[in-house]
């Protein structure tokens, strides 16, 4: 029987909970629950080159900026990010924040996460540019500052 944690990533203090990775069935899609304690930002402003995101809230509410358009999700909203839109998360509020993320195709899956685990998690200030290195291996690519 598989214990509960091993379906957990940690990146400094969010955590991921898998409910669905890139290695079951065809790789149609990835579902994850992502909790995002208060001032937290994440990831870097981005696109997916072939993924579509879709985050709904679960509790707290997170601030999500797609195409430059600010979106507060709270509890019982959804938010549809299309291939090629330049988006990005973080927890303006007080409160912590849980969001469902799905991703389809299911090519961005908890193997990227592990990943930029490792360089964050590693002590000290995380290697930036190995960290946009996973991120265009994955199919993810950094925007440019606005």
């Amino acid at each position: 029987m598989k214990e509960q944690n091993d379906d957990i990533v940690r990146i400094g203090n969010m955590e991921l909970r898998f409910l669905v990775n890139e290695t079951q069935g065809p790789g149609g899609v990835v579902m994850f629950e992502f909790t995002v304690p208060p001032n937290a930002r994440v990831p870097a402003a981005h696109f997916h080159r072939e993924v579509d995101e879709v985050v709904y809230g679960l509790e707290g509410t997170l601030t999500s900026t797609v195409d430059r358009r600010k979106h507060e999700i709270c509890k019982g909203d959804s938010l549809f990010i299309g291939r090629g839109s330049v988006h990005m998360h973080e927890n303006l509020h007080a409160d912590t924040a849980r969001i469902l993320s799905v991703l389809t195709p299911g090519s961005i899956g908890r193997r990227y996460f592990e990943e930029v685990a490792a360089v964050v998690n590693a002590g000290g200030p995380p290697d930036l540019g190995r960290i946009k290195q996973i991120m265009l291996q994955h199919g993810l690519v950094p925007a440019p500052p606005s």
